[in-house]
This record gives structure tokens, sequence and C-alpha cells, in this order.
């Protein structure tokens, strides 16, 4: 029998977590190997007797092809440490996730330029604001957001992303068959049809525990060519997606927030511990090397089609080729100045736009 049909096995094995059974693999160097294992070979340092009679019980009552009939059923797939197409950056982490589980459009696991964006669930309308306009454009510039799909920062992430036709992934800490929590259901189902993806290394049927979420914060910093983090307060669990983030040696991007506001006490502490301080996406692409070709590959795109007024296909026709200060796009837009102020805030705010030492950039 296939390999992966035994790491599919052990992923759902009472108290064999990434852990143990990267201890399993270390000894038997395959997981056919462990899974046929008599209970002396098996016994490992925190393995005893009682883990292995669990797992014997376990063993003897799965049935391989009925639990693969049930993922089809439910349009789960999954992918297996053993398989080609197994993340690479998982393969860094201490203890890996010995299957991913997943619906939606599983290609975007494979996409280079991803960001995780998480941040604290009781988001301020300033934390709000902020996530918004910074996702809208990150995702002009290309990059996936991958989130974890709470409440707050992480589901304006993947909305904004979606608004903007970007690619999304969701991690969670239950089942993917499992929306969680309840609240963001309708999100949950704007992902798969909007072809993101929502993955987990828990099996389906699976309900969050208070160790699955700081779990899942690793495989969103693995995931992530960087993490940036809008709005926290102290304690707020996207800390610890830095924190991992920062054991990865992945770059942490931190919005500075009012001083008055608990919900900014986690980033203003980020940025003391010398977190990127970001205002734009601009600040993002700069640290992480991103190559402004494709940004600008896609100005040159037929603007006509894209849902923008009048006044902002003249400003995006006129940023197309340089970037432009205020007085330059109203020589040649002819727009009042008082008017062409707003008109450029609220692109900004649109992600259409970056505004940068002066001068105006074109974010699409």
């Amino acid at each position: 029998m296939d390999e992966r049909l035994y790491c599919l096995a052990f992923s759902n094995a009472p108290n064999i977590g990434a852990g143990r059974f990267a201890d399993l693999l270390k000894k038997f160097k395959t997981a056919q190997m462990a899974w046929s294992s008599t209970e002396e070979e098996f016994k490992l340092d925190g393995i005893g007797e009682k883990i292995f009679l669990d797992f014997d019980r376990f063993r003897k009552k799965f049935d391989f092809e009925k639990y693969q009939t049930n993922l089809t059923q439910k349009n789960i797939w999954f992918v297996a440490l053993c398989d080609k197409d197994y993340p690479k950056s998982f393969k860094k982490l201490e203890n890996p996730p010995i299957v991913i589980y997943g619906k939606g459009d599983k290609s975007c696991l494979k996409t280079p330029q991803t960001l995780g964006v998480v941040g604290t669930r009781k988001v301020t309308s300033y934390g709000k604001d902020v996530t918004e306009s910074l996702v809208a454009q990150l995702t002009n510039f290309g990059f996936t957001v991958v989130s974890g799909m709470a409440l707050g920062v992480d589901a304006i992430a993947h909305i904004s992303c979606l608004d903007h036709k970007g690619k999304t992934i969701a991690v969670l800490g239950n089942g993917v068959d499992l929306p969680f929590p309840r609240e963001n259901q309708s999100l949950y189902q704007k992902i798969l049809e909007k072809r993101g993806v929502v993955i987990s290394e828990y099996p389906p049927g699976a309900n969050p525990t208070k160790g699955s979420f700081p779990a899942r914060n690793r495989l969103i910093a693995a995931l992530s060519l960087g993490v940036l983090i809008p709005e926290a307060a102290t304690g707020s669990g996207s800390l610890i997606t830095a924190e991992y983030a920062k054991k990865l040696g992945k770059p942490i991007f931190a919005v500075p927030g009012p001083i008055t506001s608990r919900m900014s006490d986690g980033t203003s502490q980020l940025l003391q511990d010398g977190a990127v301080l970001v205002r734009s996406a601009q600040d993002i692409v700069k640290v992480l090397n991103i190559s402004s070709k494709s940004s600008q590959t896609k100005s040159k795109r037929d603007f006509s089609k894209l849902p923008l007024s009048k006044n902002e296909l003249k400003v995006c026709k006129s940023l197309e080729n340089e970037n432009l200060s205020i007085d330059d796009i109203f020589q040649k837009t002819k727009i009042e100045i008082r008017k062409l102020s707003i008109i450029l805030s609220e692109m900004e705010m649109k992600g259409i736009v970056l505004r940068e030492d002066g001068r105006v950039i074109l974010a699409m």
C-alpha cells in the first residue's frame, strides 16, 4: 500500500501528533514500517504502553478505503509528508505536519509570493482601515495572503484580498470541514467560491483545542515570506505567529498605532523589538526584495476594464510609466488640486496607488 496512506492513517491516530510521528520516522524510516511495528519496537521516549495500546486498537479498526471515500465525498484532498507536492516550507519545521488536509484550490500552496497577515480579534476602526488598505495594496503587488480565518484582522485580510481578486490561504486549527468560528461561515464559503484554499493539519471533524491555535500559527509563519501585523494587543495570538516567523528567520512587519489604544500595544512592542515599520505595501516589498516588474506589467493592462471612475482612470493612465508628484498628476490630468487630493486618498484606501517620498506610485 502507498506510503502516503499510512501517513494519512497516522494523522488520525490517537496521541500521535507531528512531534511523535517525527520521532517514529527517525526510528523506522517509513510510516509503513512504524504502522506494522510491535509494541517493543514502537516504544520510544514519551511513548509508553498505554499510547501503544491505544494506537494498536486504532490501527486494527482503521479502514483505509472507507476513510478515503469519506474525504472524496466531502471534497477534501490531502497532501502527505512523503508527497512531492508537500510544501517545502513545512519540511523546515521541527515537527512538520504528517498530512495537510485541504478544501479549495490546492495550487494556492505553490504561489511563491506569500505574506502572513494576522492580528487582534477585537479590531478597531483604525485597524480595520489599515488592514483593508494594506492587503489591497499587497494583492495588487501579487501577494497571496495567508491568515487564520479568525475574527478581526484575519477575517478582514481574507475578505480584502478576495475583494481585490487575490488568492488567499486560510490555515485552521480544526478540521477543514468545520468553519470556525461560526461567525465566519460565510467567509469560509467565499474563500472556497473565489478559488482560495482552506487547509489544516487536523483531520476532518476535529474540533479546535487550546493548543491547536498556536500550532496553526507555526504553519502561517512557515508558508509566508514574512508576517504583517496591522494591529495587536499585548498577549495577542498573532504575536505567537510573529515569534515563529522570527525563529524561521523571516521578517516581521508591524503598523504603528495610536499610543492611547491598548489594541496597538502588541505592535508597538514588536516595533521596539526590531520589526519593520510599515506605512504602505512598498515598505514590505522593499524588505522582501520583490521585483516591481510584476506590478509594472499589471499597470499595462486595459484600465477601462477595471471598476474605476473617469478621474481615477485619468490618474492611472498618468502613472502608467512613471511615479509622479501630485503637481505632476495635476499637469497631466487637469483635475483641480483639491479634488485630486481627495481622489488620491480614496485610491490609496482601495490599494490602487501608494504614496512615498512625496510621489504617487501605481500599485496595480
